[in-house]
C-alpha cells in the first residue's frame, strides 16, 4: 500500500501537473495543496483536469484560483445532482 502524500508531496504533484496548463497570477497551489488532505496523486490530476475544463467552458483563457476550488469541491463531494 502507497500512502497518501503529504502537504509537501501534494504541492510537488500539483506543480507537474499544473506544467501545461496556464495559470492566472493569484494562483496558489501552496494554498490549493494544504486544502486537499486525503488526495491521492490521481486525485490532483483530476482536480487539475476538471479545473481547466470548468475554466474553458467558461471561456477563460487561464485558470484561477475559483476553477481549482471548485475542482477540488467536486471531488471532495461528488458531482453535482
Amino acid at each position: 500500500v502507497v500512502p497518501l502524500p503529504d502537504v509537501r508531496g501534494r504541492k510537488q504533484i500539483l506543480d507537474l501537473y499544473a506544467k501545461p496548463v496556464p495559470l492566472e497570477e493569484q494562483v496558489d497551489l501552496d494554498l490549493i495543496a494544504r486544502a486537499t488532505p486525503g488526495f491521492s496523486g490521481a486525485d490532483l490530476s483530476n482536480l487539475m483536469n476538471v479545473a481547466a475544463l470548468r475554466a474553458s467552458h467558461d471561456e477563460k483563457k487561464k485558470v484561477g484560483m475559483s476553477d481549482l476550488e471548485y475542482a477540488c469541491d467536486k471531488i471532495r463531494m461528488g458531482p453535482e445532482r
